[in-house]
């Protein structure tokens, strides 16, 4: 099984007294968040077993055994629920991708030369964002569209970016003619 995990959802709030959690969950069906196993915190270090209890607004509230009071769900708020990658199903759009799929794929441009790697993969409101690692180390931030991104190969692990849609400048001198 693959060692790429998944975040499913986020703890954003407390619900009771009872150490109830508000989660905003990122599964095509919200309630699904309890159905792939116990979920991980971001480093891998606490595990949780997770009862879908109710709602409150767009919000699911959840149970997590062990958590039985609000002093204790508190110091959670902010806290991210991954999945491995494995545990998701297999997706039948080939115009779809699971985040953990795109990272670090290599990033070729139309000649096929590498040119970095995918480091990221965000969205701040306003569409998907794609990081890249240049191989000089400096980080790039790209627009996810078939524009910027024509071709996906998740069979060989890489990315075409468009020279329309990027320009990599190998050097910081040859920044200033941008």
């Amino acid at each position: 099984m693959s060692t790429k995990r998944v975040c499913l959802g986020k703890i954003v709030g407390v619900h009771g007294i009872r150490g109830e959690f508000k989660v905003k969950s990122f599964t095509a069906l919200d309630t699904d968040i309890a159905s792939y196993g116990p979920l991980e915190d971001k480093n891998s270090k606490q595990k949780f077993e997770l009862k879908v209890t109710g709602r409150s607004k767009d919000l699911l509230r959840i149970k997590v055994k062990g958590i039985d009071d609000r002093t204790l769900a508190e110091t959670m708020i902010g806290t991210e629920l991954y999945a491995p990658r494995g545990v998701l199903p297999e997706l039948k759009d080939e115009e779809i991708y699971y985040e953990a799929d795109l990272i670090g794929l290599n990033v070729y441009d139309e000649d096929k030369n590498i040119k970095a790697t995918v480091s990221g993969f965000y969205n701040f409101g306003a569409g998907d964002i794609l990081e890249l690692k240049l191989a000089t180390g400096r980080q790039e931030m790209i627009p996810f569209n078939k524009s910027y991104v024509p071709t996906i190969n998740l069979e060989e692990g890489y990315i075409i970016v468009s020279s329309t849609g990027m320009v990599f400048i190998e050097d910081e001198e040859d920044s200033s003619e941008c």
